[in-house]
Order: C-alpha cells, then structure tokens, then sequence
C-alpha cells in the first residue's frame, strides 16, 4: 500500500469516526461514545497528516510540527482540567475564534505562496486559476467573520462588554453594504488578484464579524455560539479547499452544517428568524420601563421552601444559568434524590437555550448523575405545570418569563417559555432581584403564587436538604413575608 493510498484510507476512517461522534453526542447515553469516537478521528487524522508531510519537508519541519502539536495538546488538557463549566461558553466561542484565525492564515499563505508567483497557471493550472482565486477570497472573508464574531461574543459570554446589543444607525444597511461590497471585491479579485483586495477584504470581513455580533443581545447568545460552530466548520472546508486536504473538508462541512442545523432548532424554540439572528436583526434595546418596579415579591426561607417540597406531591424544577455559576447541580441532584425517596415526583424542565449553550443544563444534570429519563425538554413538559405542585426556578430568569407571550413591546416577546406560574406553587432561587441575561424584568417574581429565595443557590439547596434531613422539623410558617422591591 502507497503512502497516497493509506493517507486517504486514514482520511476516511477518520471522516467515519466524526460521524459517529456526532451521533453518539446526539443522545446522553451514548456522549461518552461519541467523545471517544472524535478524539480517535482527531488523533488519526493527526498522524496521518504528519506521515504524509515528512515525505515532502525537511525532518527539522516536522520536528517543528511535533512540537507544534505537543504544545496544544498540552494547553488543551491544561485548559480542559481547570475550566469550569461556567466557563464553557465562552472557550468555545475562543476556539472558534481559533478556526477562523486559521483559515484567514491558510488564504493567505496560500496567495502569498501561489498567486503572487509568476508560475501560478503553471502550477494550478489556467482553468483552475480563477476557481483558487474565489477560494482564497472566500476562505479568507469566512475566516475573518469568524473570528472577530468569536472575539465578540467571548467578550460578552464573559462579562467583559455588556451583553446589550449594539445600535448603529443604519445597521442592516452596514451589514448587506458589507456583504455586496465583500461580491464586488471577489469578482474584482478573480480578474485581477493583488495584495490590496487582500488587505480590503480581510479589513471588510474583521470588521462586518464584529458588527454581526456585537449587534445580538444578551437573550439570542446561546443561538450565536451555535452559529459560529456553524461559521467555523465551513471556515475550516474552506481551509481544506485551499490545502487540497480531503478530510478537512468532509470535517469542516459536518460541523457547518450541524451547527447550521442546530442554530435552526434553537431559533424555531425561541420563535427567531433564523436569517434575522444571524444577521443581528434581533438586537433590540429593551423598553425604559423594564427594569421598574412591577409590585411586591414574596420572600421565603430554606425551611419554609423545604416544607413545601414535603407536602407536595409532584416538584418540576427548571435550570438556568444561575445553577451553574452557583456549582449547585450536585445539591440539587441530592435534593431530587431524597424527594422521590419521600414519594414525590419530581422532573426536570429543560428550556432549549437555558444557560449560554446548547446542552448546558444537560451536561450539568448529567454530570450530577441525574437520571435521564426525568430531564425533559420544554415541548414534553410544559403541559405538565398546570398539575405541579411546586416547581424550583433554580438561577433561571428569561427562559420562565411570562413577558414573552403576555408583553408583545418585551425584547423576547415570542419565545417560547416554559410556563411555570401555571403551578400551585413556585419558589425562585436567586440572588437580587436583578433582571436577566437579556436585560428584562420578570414578572414572574411578582405573581402571588411565586415567591423568592435569596442568595447562594448552592448553599440554598444545601440547606433545605439540612431541613428535610432534620426528622420533619422545618422551622417557621411558611406564611412568607411581604417585602417591598423598592426596599430592596
């Protein structure tokens, strides 16, 4: 067997390993599976394309890429092991970033190595010239978008810049301005390739990925870090195009495309434009009226909390971004634990996009060894509040707020929600009265059914589970107390 031949037999069994990592992430059981799966393709992949370069470069290159690859894959397990899960979104937006870095790196080596040489039809071929010089510009402008889109939303995953849309006048104009001029400067750069389109269209794409996303708000986050996993595998089929390289492409193509797939099911879930979304056409600011005082909340303790829980008779309790910064997934899994020990029911109600990722909560449940078949999406559960007794809003803000379907001026007026004030009772855990992610007030906090627990979601878990464990002992009514939010 030829070098050629086994390279290519590599690249396809590599290409059916990251099939079948999709798959196997598509479904809780099998994740593990599908992770195994995808660093076999990945490390296949890897040798394979460092036994084929060391025929054709020196060997102190492929030292440099031994190396080169030693040191990421040493940052990569240094990160691995540190990062916290609250942390997820925005290292994977940075590694997006990544893959658009290096797809703008690739076209430009490649018209610096290839196109400004005066062999260029002599080594590509005349017919084919024009077809490298559209991939060059192409691969270039996806990369570019990419990568400040990262840039940006990594910025405000992490609280870095305020995660309220930005508000240029004219913004849908700058955005398909950006995207005419990007056809005009490919045509142009197909007839006459040089070095200041280059520098016009990497300048153009930088520049138009920022705008995109820095446009977005808070509430569509989750949908744009599916969107860039999208950005970023065709960025890198771009890249493979431009280095000949089979299996980049089949990669880069399976990840654009089930990213676009999965930005597609998130939109529909939180009734977007899937065009609108990624064209910033969502980042609205909210009404001046929505951080006022809507009334007054009812505030409970653990032990009153825990005395509810007692006595009911089915507990939903539905996740947010707020548990995982608190790291309360595994007090809670407790918490479910001992409730279905007492004979109650109790379910979990997962929004699409609560958290700032797809799969967020999942993860975290799943980490905690939740049961699966008791972690349910919003369409399977979200008839089943009408006949709950309690249901815990754990660190969950935008995704349980009832403006969406009652206030049509709400920045998220139209998303889907899951309807928890349709229970007898609901306890929300959070730590002020602040509003969400996407910058609107929850009427929910207000309903006379709702009632707040304050602080720590972590420690507040842990101490209705020092309540229940206390021989029935609960400590005081559960009457409440009626607290002014303007004294607050």
């Amino acid at each position: 067997m030829t070098s050629t031949t086994a390279s290519h037999a590599a690249d396809l069994v590599a290409a059916l390993l990251f099939i079948l990592s999709l798959a196997g992430l598509s479904q809780h059981r099998t994740s593990r599976a599908g992770v195994v799966y995808g660093i076999a393709g990945m490390a296949l992949a890897l040798i394979a394309t460092i036994v084929v370069a060391a025929q054709s470069i020196s060997a102190g290159a492929v030292a440099l890429i031994l190396v080169a690859t030693a040191v990421g894959a040493a940052i990569g397990l240094w990160r691995a092991r540190r990062v916290e899960m609250t942390q997820m979104p925005e290292l994977i937006a940075v590694l997006h970033s990544f893959v658009g870095l290096a797809a703008v790196l690739v076209g430009w080596n490649s018209y610096l190595e290839v196109e400004r040489h005066g062999d260029a039809q002599t080594r590509i071929g005349a017919d084919l010239l024009g077809i490298h010089h559209a991939e060059v510009f192409i691969g270039i402008f996806i990369g570019a978008v990419t990568f400040t889109g990262s840039i940006v939303a990594f910025l405000k995953l992490s609280a870095r810049i305020k995660s309220r849309p930005l508000m240029l006048p004219g913004k849908n104009a700058l955005n398909i301005g950006a995207l005419v001029a990007f056809v005009a400067l490919t045509v142009w750069f197909t007839i006459s390739p040089n070095l200041p389109l280059m520098i016009a269209v990497t300048a153009l794409a930088l520049a138009l990925g920022w705008h995109l996303v820095a446009s977005i708000g808070g509430g569509d986050m989750p949908v744009v870090v599916s969107m860039l996993n999208s950005y970023s595998g065709w960025a890198a089929a771009a890249a493979g195009f431009l280095l000949n390289n089979n299996l980049l492409i089949v990669t880069g193509a399976l990840v654009g495309s089930s990213g676009a797939y999965l930005s597609y099911i998130m939109c529909k879930a939180m009734n977007r434009s899937f065009l609108s979304v990624i064209a910033g056409g969502f980042g609205i600011e909210a009404p001046s009226g929505g951080q006022e005082e809507q009334g007054e909340h009812r505030e409970v303790r653990a032990a009153e909390a825990a005395e509810m829980l007692a006595q009911a008779r089915s507990v939903i309790i539905t996740p947010g971004y707020g548990m995982a910064v608190a790291q309360a997934q595994h007090p809670v899994a407790e918490l479910t634990r001992r409730l279905r020990e007492r004979g109650v029911e109790v379910r979990f109600g997962v929004h699409p996009v609560a958290g700032r990722l797809p799969g967020h909560m999942n993860v975290l449940l799943a980490e905690a060894k939740v049961p699966y078949d008791i972690v349910l999406e919003m369409d399977e559960i979200n008839d089943d509040f009408a006949d709950t007794s309690v249901v815990l809003v754990i660190g969950a803000n935008d995704t349980v707020n009832p403006a969406a379907m009652d206030d049509p001026s709400s920045p998220i007026a139209g998303m889907p929600v899951l309807r928890v004030w349709e229970s007898e009772q609901v306890i929300v855990f959070k730590r002020s009265m602040a509003s969400g992610y996407a910058g609107v007030q929850n009427p929910l906090f207000f309903r006379e059914n709702s009632a707040m627990l304050f602080g720590d979601a972590k420690q507040s878990v842990e101490a209705i589970l020092h309540t229940l464990g206390s021989d029935g002992h609960h400590g005081e009514s559960s009457t409440g107390r009626q607290t002014s939010l303007a004294g607050r």
